[in-house]
């Protein structure tokens, strides 16, 4: 397996995903302790260093594989004012310094589709000729989560920069050729697991994939699943989009049912078995910032195949 290190790594999905498509993480860095928690919880070997990124120091890493991360969103988020490089949660200045100090083959880091609005075309130019000065080829793309099997629309600008001896050897991946599970078909077994009447006819009402799982932010006071147009999108599906609940609907219930934690989950691709710190209102904001492990993994197969194929040729050179 390829080494990586792993920043701002959140609830993992993005580690998971890479897992998958064979990383071996040596360590992770994440502020959140809820989100440190769940990390440990899951995969116990993990080196995961509850830190503030800005004093993490990569020396000790030096000729990684793979550095990877989410660096935080709101400074390009259009649901917030974005300040980019004036916003001080902006961290793309400290991916830097840490791939100046471990010198990575390559480089991935994912954001929000605001990214690649015009008001920020010079700062994406300014990264993409700083990492040129330090021997990398970058590139930005935007990549939808259900071109890749995860039943939700969910847009994310990946960043993807590798030595520039391997950029022959990478492709970005090409999307799935089947569409993904509606809503329905993805959380049925939930929805009825204590027997609900209305589980049925919930299914064939929610015949498409979700919206964009949003409501991650601290700054909300609880756990729901967006503004209103996110509210009215989810309302046409049959769920009620002002809150989580902590259980599946009863034998019972009527109306518009709320999702669970652990169906959140499961919409951004999530496998059942990984487990969430906290309560719903921790576990949902992890879930809610989460990048889909499927995206992650396809993403990632590529780069290892880039790495692998590089130094086949290396060898054959030698």
């Amino acid at each position: 397996m390829l080494d990586s290190i792993e920043i701002c790594a959140g609830a993992g999905g993005q580690a998971l995903g890479l897992e998958l498509a064979g990383f071996s993480h040596q360590c992770l860095v994440e502020i959140d302790s809820w989100a440190c928690a769940t990390l440990r919880m899951n995969r116990p070997n993990w080196n995961v260093l509850e830190r503030d990124l800005r004093t993490f120091e990569a020396i000790n890493f030096r000729g990684i594989d793979l550095l990877a991360g989410g660096v935080p969103c709101p400074p390009f988020s259009k649901a917030g004012k974005q300040l980019g490089n004036s916003d001080e949660r902006d961290l793309f200045p400290e991916a830097l310094r840490i791939v100046e100090e471990c010198q990575p083959k390559a480089v991935m880091l994912e954001n929000v589709r605001g990214l690649l609005d015009t008001v920020f075309d010079e700062y994406r130019a300014n990264l993409i000729r700083t990492f040129k000065k330090l021997g990398y080829h970058a590139e930005w793309k935007l990549l939808v989560a259900s071109d890749f099997g995860v039943p939700q629309l969910r847009p994310r600008v990946v960043f993807v920069a590798v030595e520039s001896n391997i950029i022959e050897h990478f492709h970005w991946p090409h999307p799935a050729m089947h569409l993904p599970a509606t809503v329905g078909e993805t959380l049925y077994d939930l929805m009825a697991e204590q027997n609900w009447h209305g589980a049925e006819i919930w299914r064939e009402r929610a015949c498409d994939i979700a919206p964009t799982l949003v409501g991650g932010s601290k700054k909300h006071g609880g756990p729901d699943l967006g503004p209103t147009r996110a509210k009215r999108a989810w309302a046409a599906l049959g769920v009620d989009g002002h809150g989580i609940a902590t259980e599946a609907p009863a034998r019972d219930f009527v109306g518009m049912p709320r999702l669970t934690v652990r169906m959140a989950a499961r919409l951004q691709g999530f496998p059942d078995q990984w487990n969430f710190a906290g309560k719903k209102t921790a576990a949902y904001r992890q879930i809610g910032n989460a990048f889909p492990p499927p995206v992650a993994k396809a993403v990632g197969a590529e780069i290892v195949q880039a790495l692998n194929s590089a130094a086949k040729r290396k060898l054959r050179l030698a």
